[in-house]
């Protein structure tokens, strides 16, 4: 007969704390990219308390691990349905093109940006509507003026619609608009 051994799982603890060696991230920056404190991110990886179970917290850590937050056995899957945003989508193809990771890519933000931007990468905020933010994101990701302006233009179109303003019927004060961003960026 042949007996095979049983898979060990890794504890989510000990996962956490091989990836932060693993990436040389310190766990100030990790506390900071996924909103909790310093000393919260020392009890989780010493085993002092239990493993969070909050939704929240394991999807910011699982983003910034770049896996899927179902590897933390803690994490309950909502039964509120994700929203998929095109404009995040891209964002996360080009940092896979440009082989970024999800740390390098949050390094190249102010420290109190941070948490944002993971949370955008998770589907729980939307891209910036600021083109000054659309642009820093641009810039870290190598992208021309023209594919910062088309992420800005579809966020600023979604806004205006879910803000009840029908861009088909108004499409030519839409466009009016929106050729006069262009001249004013020079695109």
């Amino acid at each position: 007969m042949n007996k095979t051994k049983p898979i060990l799982k890794e504890k989510s603890s000990e996962k956490v704390g091989k990836f932060l060696t693993k990436n040389n991230l310190h766990k100030k920056d990790f506390a900071e990219m996924i909103g909790v404190t310093l000393s919260y991110v020392y009890n989780l990886i010493d085993e002092t308390i239990p493993f969070s179970t909050r939704g929240t917290t394991l999807e910011r850590i699982a983003t910034v691990m770049e896996i899927e937050p179902e590897e933390f056995e803690e994490y309950k899957i909502p039964q509120e349905p994700v929203l998929i945003d095109e404009n995040i989508e891209y964002i996360k193809d080009v940092l896979k093109e440009k082989k970024m990771s999800i740390v390098n890519f949050l390094k190249s933000f102010p420290r109190k940006k941070r948490i944002d931007l993971v949370d955008m990468l998770r589907g729980t905020l939307p891209v910036p509507i600021d083109y000054k933010e659309l642009e820093m994101i641009g810039q870290v990701l190598e992208l021309n003026k023209e594919e910062v302006y088309n992420i800005w233009e579809k966020r600023l179109r979604q806004v205006l619609e879910t803000n009840g303003m029908n861009i088909y019927a108004n499409a030519a004060l839409v466009n009016s608009m929106f050729e006069c961003a262009k001249k004013s960026l020079h695109i």
